[in-house]
Order: C-alpha cells, then structure tokens, then sequence
C-alpha cells in the first residue's frame, strides 16, 4: 500500500494551493479518507475528512470555508484545495486512508506547505 501526496510548496498569503494524495494497493472506495496537518511543535491534527463515495464531508474549524477535501475514486486520489492561505496554514500535510470496516489505515509521508511573503 502506498500513499503518496504532492502539490506543497511555497505560496503567499491568500493564495492557493492543491494538495493530492494518490493512492496504490488498496480498494479505495472501501476507505474513509483524511487530511491531517503537523506544524512544528504542535500536534498533529486533524484537517478535513471525507467519506467513501464524497457525500459527506468535515472540516476543523480554522479552514471551514477556505479548504475543500474532494475524492475521484476512479483515479484512487484524494484532493485538498486550500484557498486564502493564512501564515498558519504552515505545516507539513499527510493524507491518511482508514478502511471502513475496521481500525486498518495507512499514511503518506507528507508534504510541506509554507505560506509566507
């Protein structure tokens, strides 16, 4: 199984950046998807999730109307689409896959956002 995120980098405040996370190895649509964020220092926590089929979806507080979690199951990727960026938005973004029917999940490695000017 594999998890692999992609689209971090270096933005300003109040731009935008798309994260994905492709997956490999697992029945995708059996799995409960999630966006979790670390800053240094702090916790890990939890950004956004989404479920099977994207019919539902949650947010922390601090990104509700600013981020979108979106998945294609046809390609086995989940997207997070971060809109005005906000200087503590800075962490590094893992994607994790928690399958349905139990306590399995698996991580991604992660990906640095940065917003600074």
């Amino acid at each position: 199984v594999q998890l692999v995120e992609s689209g971090g980098g270096l933005v300003q405040p109040g731009g935008s950046l798309r994260l994905s996370c492709a997956t490999s190895g697992l029945t995708f649509s059996r799995y409960r998807m999630s966006w979790y964020r670390q800053a240094p220092g702090k916790e890990r926590e939890l950004v956004a999730v989404i479920n099977t089929v994207g019919g539902s979806t949650n947010y922390v507080d601090s990104v509700k109307g600013r981020f979108t979690i979106s998945r294609d199951n046809s390609k086995n990727t989940v997207y997070l689409q971060m809109n005005s960026l906000k200087p503590e938005d800075t962490s590094v973004y893992y994607c994790k896959a928690a399958w349905i029917m139990g306590q399995l999940e698996y991580w991604g490695q992660g990906t640095q956002v940065t917003v600074s000017s």
